[in-house]
């Protein structure tokens, strides 16, 4: 989760590295409120600059925001992300991040496939129960699939 600003297939024309953003303006990119930005913010994740009480957000605090949203799709904590986020600022080369996160996704792979088979399992005891049921009901002449 390297926070190294590079272009994007969305819009693929690098970015000035002076440019600052407004919270509107990282709001309504990423299409989430100003309050969600602010509590990252609160929790530590992105920490903009203040003119007075104007937040003013760099393009690294951009790619944070990008990471932080990526990371909680993907069902990373706030806790892991903004370990994930801190690792860049140890290790600029990105490889300790890049390890951590390898390490992470994989954990998080072998969970969803337990969960998975957890489902597929109680699925199969479902159709069982369904085939059963509907068995016995045509036998006492009761249509199935009736109210």
């Amino acid at each position: 989760m390297s926070v190294a600003v590079t272009p994007s297939a969305k819009n693929p024309a690098p970015r000035d590295t002076q440019r600052i953003y407004s919270i509107a303006e990282l709001a309504r990119e990423f299409a989430v409120t100003a309050r969600t930005i602010r509590f990252y913010e609160d929790e530590g994740l992105i920490k903009p600059r203040r003119q007075g009480t104007q937040r003013l957000y760099s393009v690294g605090d951009r790619a944070r925001l990008g990471w932080i949203l990526r990371g909680k799709r993907l069902g990373f904590s706030l806790a892991e992300i903004k370990q994930l986020l801190d690792l860049y600022q140890v290790d600029r080369t990105g490889l300790q991040q890049m390890r951590e996160l390898l390490r992470r996704s994989r954990l998080h792979i072998e969970e969803l496939e337990r969960r998975r088979a957890d489902l597929d399992a109680q699925i199969g005891d479902f159709k069982d129960v369904e085939t059963h049921v509907a068995a016995e009901l045509r036998q006492r002449g009761v249509d199935p699939d009736s109210d």
